[in-house]
């Protein structure tokens, strides 16, 4: 057998692929990109863009083998409220569509497939489980919920597809929405938080979701969704005192009234000015955190990597690539893979 990762190139997919090939497994990696990483020197590469069918047909996927799909649009760069949709669906929906119409026709029954906890929406129970109603915020969240929907009908036909359901994952590699805050921090500029910072802020590490999926093969790919995040997050006072403090910077943080400044957003959003995807800040200041217990009970999953950490290992990154170092995070740093 073989492990067809579609998005291998990308933020997760590549530490996957190459936990995979430390592992001396067979890869195959399907992207529209190929990077200049170490283990292409073992793992085979294919160029598949997800959204075409005929691409996706033709990656050489056998009966036996493995197939993970990574490939996603995420909510980063920003999109103004009209173009969401089109945004979003092509390779989210679509191209999830497309890979599990070629697995079927080859008769390869096994999936691993990530989705978001954004599928959740607003808080309804904490900590949430697996099992907290569903009723996403926006055209993000629905692709993905989406997906689900579509993964429960090919369940019922026979195939095995487990679901991960990750928090915000920050590691190597990307930034995102990070990039505005430490921007503030450099600048010794207020850092307004919206609400009063006492919530929990949880992420997830890349290094600790290539784990997970990895874990779901050799579980024989389990029928479940399985939340991913960290354990024990912070508030988000001490998270981001914690950077400040860390970054040397004279930055204070400024709670907000929550309702307040989402109405403001809500209105920038409504004007094609958005500053932050409104799934982002409808849930900002409510008690966002997964329960991880069962990926421990099933998979034998525990994240290995604390928010503050990470958090920290991404400024750090920030920094480097300011100064040219691109890369060279600092190993006290850098979440250990």
């Amino acid at each position: 057998m073989k492990h067809v990762i579609f998005g291998g190139d990308g933020f997760v997919g590549r530490h996957l692929a190459k936990k995979l090939v430390a592992d001396g497994e067979e890869v195959l990696v399907a992207d529209i990109v190929k990077s200049e990483l170490p283990h292409y020197a073992s793992a085979r590469f294919v160029h598949c863009d997800v959204t075409e069918p005929a691409a996706v047909a033709a990656v050489p996927i056998a009966a036996e083998d493995m197939v993970y799909n990574l490939s996603a649009k995420m909510l980063s760069p920003i999109q103004v409220r009209a173009k969401r949709h089109d945004f979003f669906y092509p390779v989210n929906y679509f191209g999830t569509e497309n890979i599990i119409h070629a697995m079927d026709k080859a008769g390869a029954p096994n999936l691993v497939h990530f989705t978001t906890d954004m599928i959740y929406g607003h808080t309804v129970t904490y900590p949430m489980t697996e099992e907290h109603p569903v009723s996403p915020l926006g055209e993000y969240g629905q692709s993905k919920l989406d997906t689900e929907i579509l993964a429960g009908k090919w369940r019922e036909k026979g195939m095995n597809i487990s679901l991960f359901r990750p928090r915000l994952i920050i590691g190597p590699g990307r930034l995102g929405i990070l990039e505005k805050l430490f921007k503030l921090i450099d600048h010794n500029l207020p850092v307004p938080m919206i609400g009063s910072g006492k919530n929990p802020y949880q992420f997830i590490s890349v290094f600790d979701c290539a784990e997970a999926a990895r874990l779901a093969w050799k579980a024989g790919v389990p029928n479940e969704a399985y939340n991913l995040g960290s354990l024990n997050p912070p508030p988000v006072k001490k998270l981001l005192g914690d950077l400040i403090k860390h970054a040397g910077s004279k930055s204070i943080l400024i709670p907000t009234p929550g309702w307040a400044v989402k109405r403001t957003l809500d209105l920038l959003d409504a004007l094609n000015m958005p500053l932050m995807d409104p799934e982002q800040y409808l849930i900002a200041d409510e008690e966002c955190v997964l329960d991880v217990s069962k990926g421990a009970r099933q998979l034998g999953w525990v994240p290995q990597h604390r928010d503050e950490d990470m958090l920290i290992a991404a400024y750090s990154e920030y920094r480097n690539k300011l100064s040219g170092a691109a890369g060279k995070v600092a190993p006290h740093a850098q979440p250990a893979e």
